[in-house]
């Protein structure tokens, strides 16, 4: 899958996802410092789902035309320990591939979808 990974975005899990065979840019590497907005923009460019942290996007989101080879997945992980969060993030990312086309907000309850498109999508919840 073809990530790009926001600059709040934890290091290990990027490691992790690129030593698990996926293409993840990271923006702390590739765009330090840029608005969201263009960020936002560099994933629709190069066909790339979102990772972040940052629940600004969600507007963002919806208001700009994605093509369907990008999404975005906002993380609201509330655990006292990052290593545990960043395990989380990486078993949820691995486990679906239904990340495109849709907003998603992953939490420690679980995975909601909806497309940037249609209505609501709600996917089968996560139990991690």
């Amino acid at each position: 899958m073809r990530f790009l990974a926001d600059e709040n975005f934890p290091g290990p899990v990027v490691r992790d996802l690129r030593a698990q065979g996926h293409d993840v840019v990271w923006v702390l590497d590739a765009m330090r410092g840029s608005a969201d907005r263009d960020v936002l923009h560099a994933a629709q460019v190069q066909r790339r789902v979102l990772l972040t942290c940052d629940k600004g996007f969600g507007e963002l989101a919806f208001g700009t035309a994605l093509p369907a080879e990008c999404g975005v997945i906002l993380f609201r992980l509330g655990g006292p320990d990052p290593v545990q969060d960043n395990a989380h993030m990486l078993r949820v990312l691995v486990g679906r591939d239904d990340w495109t086309g849709n907003f998603a907000v992953v939490t420690d309850r679980g995975v909601r979808l909806r497309s940037l498109r249609r209505g609501p999508k709600m996917g089968p919840p996560s139990h991690d």
